[in-house]
């Protein structure tokens, strides 16, 4: 009977073949002989199916399995991996990149709700937490390991280090993952999301895609803030990436922290507020290095506690469809947000305005969350009899 957390390491593995299959064109961007615009199409191409296809993604899962789904999901990852190594020209890499991207939604959707069906009602803050850190770990890993390996042996041997990746999560998960029990006595029974459900769901996304999306501004426009203080590009690139690094560590025990006090709304809460009120800092502040590490220890805190969200709303016959919807309302976020956060810096002529927009959306997540209470609770108030 394998555990778990067997379980949960495998999924592991798999999710951060994603990271890094979605890092390997910016790890090796300047070995690309298409422009740094073109690169930065790449980029963005990886998760662009994401807004359309996270909701179908879920669906797909509850009609032919989760495994199932998720083993196509790594053959398109794989294929769209080959695609792009087979040839350079640039309709070859984005017709490879967009297959790949797909396969990565597929991957998102359903393995969140695999964690959640392993774990729903124990250590599901911890799980949720230790699951998505495979993003940050597939990101350092192939920030590590593909620039050198692009520099000695040329892009083909990329593009075969991530296709290794790749393969290694198609192992474990056919040779190891198994559905718990109760998962497998509910496959292909049809579950439906009530309005509150639907409404609580969509709140969860927007918490999870407020928070990412200030994330992402401390990674896309802190280094541009950096070099406009007089800053080299490799001093201020290092420097954000230390808020990549200690998130390894603060986004696990985060989630440890949500399990044990049973107070994971309470940490969501301080945690977003602690790190919007850093960012403020990070922008305004002489004492970098100090509040660049601050910010690497809070900012990891809440992930935990926002990925169980859903979970605690959502029955094991609604998980894969709910999560295709959280999934979805995310993806749009992330589309979005960037580009206001750019637009805004272009505007006030000042990239620091973008950390600011990042902020303010933390701040944002409180609010959301005092909604998400409040239809979540009418989900179980007793209907009132009329006469």
């Amino acid at each position: 009977m394998r555990s778990r957390w067997t379980i949960l390491a495998v999924l592991f593995v798999a999710r951060m073949a994603i990271a890094f299959q979605f890092q390997s064109v910016a790890a090796v961007a300047p070995q690309f002989s298409q422009s740094l615009a073109e690169v930065g199409v790449l980029i963005g191409l990886y998760f662009a199916p994401g807004a359309v296809l996270a909701l179908p993604g879920g669906a797909i899962g509850r009609r032919h399995g989760d495994k199932v789904t998720v083993l196509a999901g790594l053959l398109m990852m794989l294929a769209g991996e080959l695609l792009m190594t087979a040839s350079p020209s640039w309709s070859a890499q984005i017709a490879g990149r967009l297959t790949a991207g797909i396969g990565g939604v597929l991957l998102n959707v359903l393995m969140t709700k695999m964690v959640a069906d392993w774990f729903a009602g124990r250590e599901i803050a911890t799980a949720m937490a230790i699951f998505i850190n495979a993003w940050p770990a597939g990101i350092a890993i192939s920030l590590m390991l593909l620039p050198a390996i692009g520099a000695t042996f040329g892009l083909h041997a990329v593009n075969v280090a991530v296709t290794g990746v790749i393969l290694i999560g198609l192992c474990l998960i056919t040779l190891v993952y198994r559905a718990p029990d109760a998962s497998v006595r509910i496959e292909g029974e049809r579950g439906k999301l009530t309005v509150r459900t639907i409404c609580a769901v969509i709140a969860a996304g927007v918490i999870w895609s407020l928070y990412n999306i200030s994330l992402t501004m401390i990674f896309s426009f802190g280094p541009s803030m950096l070099v406009e203080r007089g800053w080299s590009s490799a001093a201020a690139g290092s420097t954000i990436s230390i808020v990549l690094w200690l998130a390894v560590f603060s986004v696990p025990f985060g989630g440890f922290l949500a399990d044990r006090t049973k107070r994971g709304e309470a940490i969501l809460v301080a945690g977003c507020i602690a790190f919007a009120l850093l960012t403020l800092l990070l922008s305004r502040s002489g004492a970098l290095l100090p509040i660049v590490v601050a910010v690497g220890i809070f900012c990891g805190l809440p992930a935990g506690a926002i990925m169980s969200l859903p979970a605690s709303v959502l029955e094991l016959k609604t998980r894969p469809i709910g999560m295709g919807l959280f999934y979805t309302v995310y993806y749009v976020g992330m589309l979005v947000g960037p580009v206001i956060g750019g637009k805004l810096s272009a505007s006030v002529g000042s990239v620091s305005v973008a950390l600011d927009f990042g902020a303010v959306a933390l701040l944002v997540c409180p609010i959301v969350l005092w909604l998400f209470r409040r239809i979540a609770a009418g989900r179980h108030r007793p209907a009132v009899a009329t006469t």
